[in-house]
C-alpha cells in the first residue's frame, strides 16, 4: 500500500489528476484521480517517465525542463495525450514548478474542461457570424464592378482594328477570363446565403455513401475509404444536399492531403458514425446528437493554421481556394451543429455534431 507524505495528503482529495515528477522527470507521486484517469495503479505508474505513460509524452518534456529550471511558475496547455491501446485523452494541462529538489514538477490534468469547450464554441460562432457578414458584403462589393470590367473588355475587343486583333485579343481574353474566375469565386462565397434551406428526412449513412462513391470515382487507386457506421443513428430533419456538400468538402480536402500516401498505396479515410449523448451546442443542451468523424492518416494540418482552417480563404494546400471548410461549417451550422477538428501527423479528425430528435 502506498504511503503518502503528509504534505501531499491534500492532493488525494482533488478531483483533478495530479502527477509529480522527480529531478529525473520520473513519476514519484500520483493522486487517486490520476489513477482513475490513467486507469493504472499508483505502484504501476511510479518510476515511469511521461514518454512511457503516453505515446506522445515527449511533448511535455521541454515544459518539464523549463519548470525544473524555474523559467516559469506555471504553464497551461491544451493537449491530446495518446495511450497505447486506449482512448485518447483530451486534457487541459497545468505544469507547476515546485521549490523542492526531490519533486520539482507538478502536473495537473483536467479532462473535458466544459467551460473551455463552451468558450471555444462561442468564439467559433461569433467568428462564423462575422465571416458571414464580411463575405456577403465583400462579395457584393466585388460583384458589381466585375460585370463592368468584363463588359468593357468585350467592347474593347470589338473595337480592336483587324490588323492588331490577333496579338491584342490575347490581353482582352485574359481580362475576361480573370473576371469570370472572380465571378465564380464570388458565386461560391454567396452560395450558402442564396440557396434556400430545403428540409427533408436525412439518413446520414446515405450521405456518407454518396460522398464515398464520388471521392473514390476521382481517386480510384491508392485510397481506401472505410466505414464504421452505427446503424442505430436515427434519421433527422435537414437539407440532404447541403450535408452531402459539407461532408464532401471535408473528405475531398482529406484526399488531396493524402496525395503522397495515395502514391504509396496506403492512404486511408474513415467515416465513423455514433450517437453522442448530452451534448451542448451553441449554449443549448441536446439529449442526443449525431457524432460523425472523418479521419485520415495524412500529414496533418500545419500547426500555424489549425485555429484558422474554418476562416474564408485560408488553405493548407497550394492551389486551394480556402472556401471548402468555410462552406462546410456554414452548412452544418444551418443544422444547429458544429464542426470540430483535431490534427497531428498521421491522424486528422474532423468531427461533425448535429442535434438529433
Amino acid at each position: 500500500m502506498k504511503k503518502t507524505p503528509t504534505f501531499l495528503e491534500g492532493l488525494d482529495l482533488l478531483s483533478s489528476a495530479v502527477i509529480i515528477l522527480d529531478g529525473e522527470r520520473r513519476v514519484t507521486f500520483v493522486n487517486p484521480a490520476a489513477e482513475n484517469l490513467l486507469e493504472s495503479s499508483f505502484r504501476t505508474l511510479v518510476g515511469h517517465t511521461l514518454s512511457e505513460l503516453f505515446v506522445n509524452g515527449d511533448v511535455l518534456e521541454p515544459v518539464c525542463e523549463q519548470a525544473i529550471a524555474h523559467q516559469f511558475a506555471d504553464k497551461r496547455l491544451d493537449l491530446t495525450l495518446e495511450r497505447a491501446g486506449r482512448e485518447l485523452l483530451q486534457v487541459h494541462v497545468i505544469v507547476t514548478a515546485l521549490d523542492r529538489s526531490d519533486m520539482p514538477v507538478l502536473i495537473e490534468l483536467r479532462e473535458n474542461i466544459k467551460q473551455l469547450k463552451l468558450d471555444r464554441e462561442e468564439r467559433l460562432l461569433d467568428q462564423s457570424q462575422a465571416n458571414k457578414e464580411l463575405i456577403r458584403n465583400l462579395a457584393h462589393e466585388i460583384k458589381n464592378p466585375l460585370g463592368g470590367i468584363r463588359g468593357a473588355a468585350q467592347l474593347l475587343e470589338l473595337e480592336l482594328p483587324d490588323r492588331h486583333l490577333k496579338e491584342l485579343r490575347e490581353y482582352t481574353q485574359v481580362i475576361i477570363k480573370e473576371a469570370d474566375r472572380l465571378q465564380t469565386l464570388v458565386d461560391r462565397l454567396l452560395a450558402p446565403h442564396r440557396r434556400p434551406h430545403i428540409v427533408g428526412d436525412v439518413n446520414i449513412h446515405e450521405v456518407c455513401e454518396r460522398v464515398r462513391s464520388l471521392v473514390l470515382a476521382e481517386f480510384p487507386n491508392g485510397l481506401a475509404i472505410k466505414r464504421d457506421y452505427d446503424l442505430s443513428v436515427p434519421e433527422f430533419r435537414g437539407d440532404k444536399e447541403q450535408l452531402i456538400q459539407a461532408v464532401l468538402n471535408i473528405v475531398h480536402n482529406a484526399a488531396h492531403a493524402l496525395a503522397a500516401r495515395i502514391r504509396a498505396g496506403d492512404a486511408e479515410i474513415q467515416l465513423k458514425t455514433r450517437v453522442a449523448r448530452q451534448v451542448t451546442l451553441a449554449k443549448v443542451r441536446y439529449r442526443l446528437a449525431l457524432d460523425l468523424h472523418i479521419v485520415d492518416n495524412g500529414p496533418g494540418i500545419p500547426e500555424e493554421i489549425q485555429d484558422r482552417i474554418f476562416y474564408p480563404l485560408v488553405s493548407g494546400r497550394e492551389g486551394g481556394s480556402g472556401l471548402g471548410l468555410t462552406l462546410a461549417q456554414t452548412f452544418v451550422q444551418q443544422h444547429m451543429g458544429v464542426i470540430e477538428c483535431t490534427s497531428r501527423p498521421g491522424c486528422t479528425d474532423f468531427r461533425i455534431l448535429i442535434p438529433l430528435p
